[in-house]
């Protein structure tokens, strides 16, 4: 990886120190720094890691400027148009798309694999009635370990596997699990002769009093939501997947921690907060007052599901969900006048001079609200919904990380606290 060096002079000490330059398949070059503190005293400070390559992976690549994003060098659009969740799900595994026997065993794995035990039900049992979902998934994948705890060695390269495809299987059910004790619905058991949407679909919304029928486009729209979601590089919760895996824990504790980090709203729950913007402009004549706000930097209101962090010219996957969603809205045919603000806001935006010198383009988290609302999905559970695709992403960084584990995760810091000072008795303060 290494191609040459940069050479980093210290005008202070007059010392300088040669730093190797890395180059991966694609994206930027990185200075290899892991020898800076030892040679030079100095540590780099980067709030957020920003600029810091925690790690090497083949799994996903962005690139940010260009609007690009692959999976295992396949780009997004060609699996979003062509494969399905389950497919990608093995892809992001394994390095390389299934054949049709390794598709066949890998699918009679994940189906077969899909109900949870049975006293895990009885441990959901005990959460509170209103409990938010995303807690009780966090504590329900946790409490996984306790259930397989013969199955837990990260050294043995079988049981990484089969751990990895429980946690993709039964995400879906326990998700359900969690909709279901909200609204005091008996639980669903999963249907092996559905595939792997149309399975979650019947185990969230199926009735014991009627037949539930899986509508098609919903299940087309939610299978290409999954997909999307199924990785996305070194983000917040699967940098945490991976510094909790660097401890040797085992992957139920690595992917409960990685719900957890989801769950902050500046990750995860950014879906939610397109739904409550749209409550606050709370109909389609207040439109223009808010998008005049939004043009105000002086006003603290922003439009939320526009623009993002990493994507600075368009987010490719808004631009492949964006037909799904009026497919669903067309199929279900809703009257919704939340919905119906978030179409015009779609094209004011779209059309606005503003937002398009900007490229302030409505992103993934935008469609995906709105979809998720569209299918009768509470906001409580859209985070939720996020968190069964990126199990992959998780499942597949894991192992991924387990297969060179290299050191224990610990960044540094700049301590700003107080000097050594002497103890003083309690009569003396």
């Amino acid at each position: 990886m290494s191609e040459n060096k940069v050479t980093l002079n210290d005008q202070t000490t007059g010392k300088s120190i040669e730093l190797p330059v890395l180059k991966g398949s694609q994206g930027d070059p990185t200075l290899d720094i892991k020898n800076l503190h030892k040679e030079t005293g100095y540590f780099t400070y980067d709030p957020g890691f920003a600029q810091t390559a925690a790690c090497s992976s083949a799994i996903t690549f962005i690139d940010g400027n260009k609007g690009v994003l692959q999976y295992r060098g396949y780009p997004i659009e060609q699996l979003a148009e062509n494969s399905n969740f389950l497919e990608v799900a093995y892809l992001l595994l394994n390095g390389n798309l299934p054949n049709t026997s390794e598709m066949a065993d890998f699918d009679h794995d994940i189906t077969y694999h899909s109900m949870v035990h049975e006293k895990l039900n009885n441990f959901m049992s005990g959460f509170h009635y209103d409990a938010h979902p995303m807690a009780m998934m966090s504590g329900a994948v946790g409490s996984l370990a306790a259930f397989y705890h013969d199955r837990l060695d990260p050294e043995d390269p079988n049981q990484r596997e089969l751990a990895a495809k429980r946690m993709i299987a039964k995400m879906p059910t326990i998700a359900a699990i969690c909709y279901r004790h909200h609204r005091g619905l008996p639980n669903a058991y999963p249907k092996n002769n559905l595939g792997f949407t149309e399975r979650f679909l019947d185990t969230m919304f199926s009735v014991p009093a009627e037949p539930y029928e899986v509508n098609p486009v919903a299940a087309k729209a939610l299978d290409l939501l999954f997909i999307l979601h199924a990785d996305h590089e070194q983000n917040a919760s699967t940098s945490t997947v991976r510094l909790v895996g660097s401890t040797g824990a085992n992957p139920y504790a690595c992917i409960a921690a990685g719900i957890a980090a989801l769950w902050g709203p500046a990750h995860g729950g950014a879906n939610e907060s397109v739904l409550k913007m749209l409550d606050e402009i709370g109909s389609v004549d207040n439109i223009p007052k808010y998008i005049a706000k939004a043009k105000d930097r002086n006003d603290p209101f922003r439009l939320m599901g526009f623009g993002h962090r990493v994507y600075k010219n368009f987010d490719p996957r808004a631009s492949i969900i964006r037909k799904a969603c009026h497919d669903v809205l067309n199929e279900l045919n809703i009257t919704d006048p939340q919905l119906d603000l978030a179409m015009e806001l779609e094209e004011i935006a779209l059309r606005d001079e503003f937002f398009v010198e900007r490229k302030l383009y409505p992103n993934v988290d935008f469609y995906s609200g709105i979809i998720y609302k569209a299918l009768g999905i509470p906001v409580s559970m859209f985070t939720v919904m996020f968190a069964i695709a990126r199990t992959v992403g998780w499942a597949a960084q894991w192992l991924e990380m387990r297969e060179d584990p290299g050191k224990i995760g610990r960044p540094r810091q700049i301590y700003t606290g107080e000097t050594t000072r002497d103890y003083l008795k309690m009569d003396q303060r």
